[in-house]
């Protein structure tokens, strides 16, 4: 296998693709590291605190090597998504998570990591890679802090230095030992204010987040035909996510930076949308207003649910 191929040299590669943070987490299965995260997410189902999002149960997400079994290192990147647009705070307009205002950042995330696996495979014919961007059963906020690239805040989003946490995550799974960097350490400190200002107090305690309370959820993932009466009561006109606890992170406040991607600037509408516009939105109208976006995965019956309950309680 190619020595050449160094940790350094698949950073400075990853820079040079658009990527805005690297870094590399070795696999040690039987880490304490390891074992406390597994143990963690291992509570937290246990409480049913995943809702009915039953793809978090996936056992290879406790075990990178079900995913991949001769992985031997994780190369961890991010893609600062923040676009300094302000929406509006008004009974006619609902808001939207900023991470769903440009293109889908599955598409992104995965073009640069096809284009740095492509990269890496061609050093080597023994070189085996296998990338995600949220698409597989890995835990990309656990190995992200592991590669040094921020750590997992008590609102459950990895921040970084660099960027606070309007970040996208991804990761190449590779077959070779590669020189690790030294995992993140954590840096809210007493900070409480994104608990705080959780209208649904979904944050139950740092780094455990109730599903079932989440404004997020309950506009993104709940199919139900109406969303229940105490997300209803504090839904604050968030229609597709909610921001809440990033725009209140002091990471965020401080280091907020423009993204230089382009694909992540906002779809017009997205910043702004009216609530009668969404109310009233047709299969025709949602195809035409979300083209290769991530807030495809809001159906349109899901976006007249969501406005609907907004308007309710702006009115």
């Amino acid at each position: 296998m190619s020595s050449s191929l160094t940790s350094e040299l698949i950073q400075q590669q990853a820079l040079s693709l658009g990527f805005h943070k690297v870094g590399i987490a070795r696999v040690q299965s039987d880490s304490t590291a390891v074992k406390e995260r597994n143990a963690a997410l291992d509570r937290w189902l246990a409480q049913g605190l995943h809702a009915d999002m039953e793809w978090m149960t996936n056992p290879k997400r406790q075990d990178i090597t079900k995913v991949m079994p001769d992985v031997r290192s994780v190369i961890c990147v991010a893609l600062n998504y923040y676009t300094p647009h302000q929406r509006p705070n008004d009974h006619h307009h609902g808001k939207i998570a900023r991470y769903g205002w440009g293109r889908d950042y599955h598409r992104v995330m995965q073009k640069k990591l096809k284009a740095l696996a492509e990269w890496l495979r061609s050093h080597d014919d023994s070189i085996q890679t296998r990338f995600y961007a949220d698409t597989g059963p890995i835990q990309d906020k656990f190995w992200a802090q592991q590669a040094g690239l921020g750590w997992i805040a008590k609102n459950g989003n990895l921040i970084t230095r660099d960027y606070g946490s309007w970040v996208f995550l991804g990761e190449i799974l590779i077959n070779i030992e590669l020189t690790p960097n030294v995992p993140h350490t954590e840096h809210c400190g007493t900070c409480t204010r994104c608990l705080e200002a959780c209208p649904t107090q979904a944050i139950v305690s740092p780094q455990v987040i109730d599903a079932n309370r989440c404004i997020a959820y309950h506009t993104i993932e709940n199919r139900a035909n109406m969303l229940p009466p105490d997300i209803v009561d504090h839904l604050e006109g968030w229609v597709a996510g909610c921001d809440i606890c990033q725009d209140v992170c002091p990471w965020n406040q401080r280091f907020a930076t423009a993204t230089d991607v382009v694909d992540f600037e906002p779809y017009p509408q997205n910043v702004a949308p009216t609530l009668d516009d969404l109310e009233t939105i047709t299969d025709a109208d949602w195809n035409r207003r979300f083209p290769a976006s991530a807030l495809r995965r809001i159906k349109p019956e899901m976006w007249r649910r969501n406005a609907k309950a907004a308007r309710q309680r702006l009115s």
